[in-house]
């Protein structure tokens, strides 16, 4: 391909990951794999030529463009050499009119600016589009990290047990010890949360928002053989990848429960007062994620954040009702928003006054509003709020 045929077929993901982000569609990742499905013309060189002018475009505009083609016109005052291949050349994009619209505008949209945590300072926010490290978990019950390490000599030591980062790009799946469950690929603040969670060995733990079992997958790991973990969702597609994945790790003591939107109370009566430990791994806008998920600023809106607020609150109060009285309620956010974090654990709190904070010995994180914040910048991590709180 062309470099023009590369940036018109850009535009045209993009177009494709504007309109999904606008109305709640696919992942920008996902998009490019069917995209590309589509296009097996397109050799490696031309896939990664067009994923790199994508990305440029998704992690420069915070505000979502209107179309890929002023996304990219956007770009040309920084990549100026983009400008000749607007030539209007066979398979390249049309020459630029004079009074063409443009994308333009900061990183990160105006109205999150002011939203951040306090301890999110301009050098926080920069690093929040940094490339995203490659983090993952030692599986002692498959491996130990000493045979890790001799398979991967370049791996680095992080601030946990048994965590480590590989260089950036590391291949993992088609390796021996990650078919066999040794380890598995896991953000070190995804660990330290869970680290968290089995600080007090409990024997009977609820995974409300299990998604496809990261979590839970790294609890089991952490705690005894006869402890039982219960993974539970509403998204049926997502909860039904953790069965081969506990398979993979050996990890015995997951249960997967599907729960109805709305009911989830029903189908969690029997755990009612009944759990050791309660980890509430919340929906959130992910601003801590955009190292990985850049697009993800193109779909929260003032709205949507109101609504995930709401439905935080609403797990919070769910999960506490599973806890037994000395238990212990985890809540987590993969945000670095103040109304997803800090501000759900005191809204807790003056709601239940039967709950305590407890403090989180980890050697990760800054202490911050009952809770803790690990960050990019400061951590290595992605963007995390959490917080341990006891019922009394």
């Amino acid at each position: 391909m062309t470099p023009s045929a590369r940036l018109q077929a850009a535009i045209e993901m993009l177009d494709w990951i504007i309109a999904a982000a606008r109305d709640n569609g696919a992942s920008a990742d996902n998009i490019a794999k069917k995209f590309f499905k589509e296009r097996r013309y397109a050799g490696s060189g031309d896939r990664r030529a067009i994923r790199e002018l994508v990305y440029a475009a998704i992690r420069r505009w915070g505000d979502r463009p209107e179309s890929g083609r002023q996304a990219m016109l956007g770009l040309i005052t920084e990549q100026p050499e983009l400008r000749e291949l607007f030539g209007g050349s066979q398979y390249g994009p049309a020459a630029i009119d004079a009074d063409e619209p443009v994308t333009s505008g900061a990183q990160i949209p105006d109205w999150l600016t002011s939203r951040f945590a306090s301890l999110i300072d301009e050098p926080e926010k920069i690093a929040l589009f940094d490339r995203a490290p490659l983090h993952i978990r030692v599986n002692g019950q498959r491996s130990t990290d000493l045979e890790v390490r001799s398979a991967w000599p370049e791996a680095t030591a992080l601030a946990l047990p048994h965590s480590y980062e590989l260089p950036a790009g590391t291949q993992l799946e088609d390796k021996i010890l990650f078919q066999e469950g040794a380890i598995e690929i896991q953000d070190l603040g995804s660990q330290a949360i869970a680290f968290a969670g089995a600080a007090s060995k409990p024997t009977l733990v609820l995974d409300l928002c299990a998604g496809a079992g990261g979590k839970s997958l790294a609890l089991a790991a952490m705690l005894p053989s006869d402890s039982k973990i219960i993974a539970a969702d509403t998204d049926r597609g997502r909860l039904s990848r953790i069965d081969p994945r506990k398979r993979r790790a050996s990890a015995r003591n997951i249960e997967t429960i599907l729960l109805a939107p709305g009911q989830e109370l029903e189908s969690l009566a029997y755990l009612r007062a009944g759990c050791d430990m309660v980890l509430v791994d919340a929906p959130c806008s992910g601003t801590g994620t955009w190292r990985r998920n850049p697009e993800l600023r193109w779909r929260m809106t003032p709205k949507r954040l109101e609504h995930t607020t709401e439905l935080q609150q609403r797990l919070m109060d769910l999960g506490s009702e599973m806890v037994k009285p000395g238990g212990r309620l985890v809540y987590a956010v993969c945000s670095l928003l103040d109304v997803e974090g800090g501000n759900q654990t005191e809204r807790f709190l003056d709601r239940h006054p039967g709950w305590r904070e407890i403090s989180i010995d980890l050697p990760i994180g800054r202490p911050y509003r009952r809770g803790l914040l690990l960050s990019p910048y400061h951590d290595g991590t992605d963007g995390f709020y959490f917080t341990c709180l006891e019922k009394l």
